[in-house]
């Protein structure tokens, strides 16, 4: 079933989705929808949101679903979990199974030349992705270095630019663009780059491309089109059971975006648990997929504050396969048993 009916089933009083089971506590994706289901906040107050003028909207009646890629499986500075980034069959199957489940593409973990491994996976999987009529878009992960972070973030965009985005790039049609221009995703880490610098830079691109930061505007409010949610507890932090499943946070996160920002570009988060314990820098935090009702919370929420006519662009699901830190919807979500 196609994610559009999903999301006009808020109009018919139907059930949100959960993914299929298979005689486990997983969900198995080998399907994208289930049930429907009218969330107490899942479909928005018509009569109360009539004002509200988003400046980007989705491109058809329902977001574009996209899902967070970790590209360094079989690096040996990671655990293993059963394959190779690097692995081509490993990749079309990936992708065939995100489309089964309506996710059209992959945000991708990109750190330039200080992550060779990561860089050839990206390579690998934009080629697969032009095959497959799949997208893929970066996330840039900024330097935690202080000296020279504005310069290095420059020479990288330049880089990914002439390397995957210029025309004679191979699979450069299957990177993410919205209304024509390609997307780029920034991940902060250190905090220490010039983004105004950044954004002066390829503003010089053909065409200039959209970049989305995480969280709510901040210093550089400018030089971004947009935000994204991401995983997270809220204000309240990290409870021992997982209990604060990040409702506080999306509440501000959207809150902020819809009265402050209605001309920036809103990336919705949905993310169905957190657990770092498999991590080297792990520090024992949760969030629990309570039965799955994490994932499904966090898919719906935007609807609280944006109408069913002016839908968000994208959401980000958080994230495809990231298993250190315990986000990985590839191989299922929590369910508990009957």
């Amino acid at each position: 079933m196609p994610w559009r009916a999903f999301f006009a089933a808020c109009n018919n009083h139907k059930l949100p989705f959960y993914f299929l089971k298979k005689n486990t506590m997983f969900g198995r994706l080998s399907t994208a929808l289930l049930f429907f289901s009218l969330l107490s906040h899942g479909c928005e107050d018509h009569g109360s949101r009539q004002k509200l003028q988003l400046k980007y909207r989705a491109v058809g009646p329902n977001p574009e679903v996209l899902a967070l890629y970790e590209p360094w499986f079989g690096h040996p500075r990671h655990i293993s979990v059963g394959y190779s980034s690097h692995d081509p069959n490993v990749l079309a199957t990936q992708i065939k199974t995100a489309k089964s489940m309506g996710i059209t593409g992959f945000v991708v973990d990109w750190y330039g030349d200080r992550e060779p491994f990561n860089d050839h996976t990206y390579e690998l999987l934009q080629a697969m992705a032009a095959k497959k009529d799949f997208h893929v878009a970066m996330m840039y992960d900024e330097t935690d270095e202080e000296e020279g972070a504005t310069d290095e973030a420059i020479a990288d965009f330049r880089s990914f630019h002439d390397t995957y985005l210029a025309p004679t790039a191979a699979g450069h049609e299957a990177y993410l663009t919205y209304q024509g221009r390609p997307v780029i995703f920034i991940f902060p880490k250190g905090g220490h780059t010039d983004w105004n610098k950044v954004r002066a830079e390829v503003n010089k691109w053909n065409p200039t491309p959209i970049l989305i930061h995480e969280n709510t505007p901040g210093q550089y409010a400018d030089a971004f089109d947009g935000y994204y949610a991401w995983v997270q507890p809220g204000a309240k932090g990290w409870s021992t059971d997982g209990s604060n499943w990040g409702e506080d946070y999306l509440n501000d996160f959207y809150q902020v975006l819809r009265q402050k920002y209605p001309d920036k570009i809103v990336v919705g988060g949905a993310w169905s648990s957190f657990d770092d314990s498999k991590a080297s820098w792990g520090l024992n935090r949760h969030i629990s997929p309570r039965c799955g009702q994490t994932f499904t919370d966090t898919f719906n929420y935007w609807r609280k504050y944006f109408p069913a006519d002016q839908p968000i662009p994208f959401i980000l699901v958080e994230t495809w396969n990231d298993y250190e830190e315990g986000t990985a919807v590839e191989r299922g979500i929590q369910k508990c048993k009957s």
